[in-house]
């Protein structure tokens, strides 16, 4: 029995980088797990888009499909956008959608991996101060998951932890950015929380003007497509056990 096929759904965006930066995440996804068919689909913007994948994979014969959303929260997009997309499958093929990939310990290493790229060692944790800066929401779920990240990641040694959001919440990064230097830690890293470049990732590097260390986005990091397989994985035993029943 083949293994039910993988489709990352991406948001998409007028900015190339962003399309550039899910199709390097997938490439090392299917490095990783060669035995498995790994697509991509986007919601909007680019292409191709998920209705489109859909009705390619029905026409192929593919009968079991795991949809992963490449989001970081369940906000809207997980609970209404993608569904609703989904909805309108073709009705041969049995969809299961995976969870999207936060909150994990990996993700909290891939930004750790990200700020010693950008010049941190494990050294400065205890002297240093970091804004986890997202991308935002108006959806009191997500906002409280990112909440709850910085508390978990200030318990790994950092001076603080603060969270801040680009769009529809705040703080802005600039504001925790100050708040950190207020606080009186010896320097100040911004970690991105986000995947891919883009126009939120340009504003929070903007409202980084003032950090000392600014990390680069989370982007096809080994830890993150970790989490892809684990929140494929998942998803697809029940997928197994239905046809093995």
């Amino acid at each position: 029995m083949s293994a039910p096929v993988l489709l990352v759904i991406a948001h998409g965006s007028r900015d190339p980088r962003h399309a550039a930066t899910v199709h390097a995440l997938v490439r090392r996804v299917r490095a990783l797990r060669p035995d498995v068919q790994v697509e991509t689909g986007f919601l909007d913007f680019n292409v191709p888009s998920v209705p489109g994948v859909l009705e390619s994979l029905a026409t192929e014969g593919v009968r079991d499909v795991v949809v992963l959303p490449l989001l970081l929260t369940r906000a809207f997009h997980a609970k209404a956008d993608i569904p609703a997309v989904l909805a309108d499958a073709p009705p041969r093929l049995r969809i299961r959608q995976a969870e999207v990939l936060g909150p994990s310990p990996l993700l909290l290493a891939a930004l750790e991996r990200r700020l010693y790229e950008a010049g941190l060692t494990p050294a400065d944790k205890s002297s240093t101060g970091v804004v986890l800066a997202s991308a935002g929401s108006s959806d009191p779920e997500a906002i409280a998951v990112i909440a709850e990240i910085a508390r978990e990641w200030r318990r790994s040694g950092w001076c603080a932890v603060r969270p801040a959001f680009a769009s529809a919440s705040l703080p802005r990064t600039e504001d925790a950015v100050r708040e950190l230097r207020a606080l009186g830690c010896a320097r100040v890293a911004v970690a991105p929380y986000v995947l891919a470049p883009g126009r939120l990732p340009d504003r929070i590097a903007r409202g980084a003007a003032g950090a000392d260390v600014l990390a680069d986005v989370l982007g096809p990091s080994p830890e993150v497509a970790r989490v892809l397989l684990e929140r494929y994985d998942a998803a697809r035993t029940p997928v197994l056990a239905a046809v093995g029943a």
